[in-house]
């Protein structure tokens, strides 16, 4: 079920700059039972929306491991996005426009402070289990180093603690694409939509493989095949065309914009000692999900979270997909979820989990 909460206190975030209230977009799924101790917090990556049963169905709805019947599911649309939280889109309340270029930047510190007044509102006190891949993972981390009693497991999945240099790279050139479509600089809710099409197709290349594309999208499509050399089109080429195009069909450039800051400004450590010391803090029992392939938040980056939260596990997941396997691997993220979750608390060996 999707809701909004609203909230009318001033916000103030880490950047200084405070908020008259804010509201978030967010869908729960299943019933708080009486002990509440059945909540399930799921965190969406970049460009998903707060209902996880669409985006990964594998893993949530009925008979899979994260099941309404079992759990009271909450997910929330990220700050910045365009998917119902507040955005670039919404109404600055001290100039009565829409923000656009203006919006203030929410870190993923920022984000998870608001989630705790959404968390007071539905009146839970601990979370069973938190669960998140790739920029979803990165504001578990925040908040189960916020507040280090209030989940049992936590489940980062193909995520950091900081975010790396080459990642920022990535994101930088990304929003040079949008920077570039000369319509960027107006002020309507379709600006730069076209350059976020040619952002895409540069973020596709971080979250896929080399094998990947060897495996489906090798050669040139059919209905050129037969054609003069210099008139074929490759089955790549069309591809990432396509994927530009689905994608300005349902996200906004701005949300692109401001969320691909946010996730450069994630770290871990900022204003406190290290990050190292940060993941000390953390009091959950954590299962670290890495896959092999991903070249945009390596296997490095999950085992050094492992390595600095006491009674970590590290699991990493052969795959063919790259940084999107955490999307598609439900076979093997479910298999592990069932090993941690029912075999703690007396935990099992990271020998078991890797190449898994």
């Amino acid at each position: 079920m999707s809701q909004v909460f609203s909230s009318g206190e001033p916000f103030t975030l880490e950047s200084g700059k405070v908020l008259q209230g804010f509201h978030l977009s967010y869908t729960t799924a299943g019933r708080l039972n009486e002990a509440k101790d059945n909540v399930v917090w799921i965190f969406h990556a970049l460009t998903a929306n707060s209902n996880p049963i669409e985006w990964w169905p594998g893993l949530v709805g009925p008979g899979h491991f994260f099941d309404p019947e079992r759990y009271f599911i909450v997910c929330v649309n990220m700050p910045g996005s365009c998917y119902g939280s507040i955005s670039a889109l919404d109404e600055n309340a001290a100039t009565g426009k829409p923000y656009y270029h203006t919006f203030p930047l929410f870190t993923t510190r920022d984000m998870i402070r608001a989630y705790q007044h959404l968390k007071a509102a539905l009146g839970i006190d601990k979370i069973k289990i938190g669960i998140g891949g790739s920029m979803g993972g990165q504001q578990l981390l925040e908040w189960a180093i916020e507040e280090p009693s209030l989940f049992e497991y936590i489940i980062p999945i193909a995520t950091n603690a900081f975010h790396s240099a080459w990642g920022i790279a990535f994101n930088t050139s990304q929003r040079l694409c949008i920077a570039s479509d000369p319509s960027w600089k107006e002020s309507h809710p379709a600006a730069g939509l076209e350059g976020m099409k040619l952002a895409r197709s540069i973020a596709l290349l971080s979250y896929r493989h080399y094998d990947t594309y060897q495996k489906a999208q090798s050669g040139v499509t059919e209905n050129t095949a037969a054609l003069p050399v210099d008139e074929q089109v490759f089955k790549a080429s069309t591809y990432q065309q396509y994927q530009g195009d689905k994608l300005a069909k349902r996200f906004t450039a701005f949300s692109y914009y401001f969320l691909s800051k946010a996730m450069d400004t994630h770290n871990v450590g900022r204003n406190r000692v290290s990050a190292e010391e940060a993941l000390q803090r953390i009091q959950a029992k954590t299962l670290v999900i890495g896959i092999s392939t991903d070249i945009l938040f390596p296997p490095a980056e999950q085992e050094f979270i492992a390595r600095h939260i006491p009674g970590a596990q590290v699991a990493i997941i052969d795959s063919l997909y790259g940084h999107d396997g955490f999307l598609l691997e439900y076979d093997n993220i479910t298999r592990l979820l069932n090993n941690f979750i029912q075999t703690q608390p007396a935990g099992i060996t990271t020998a078991a989990l890797i190449n898994s």
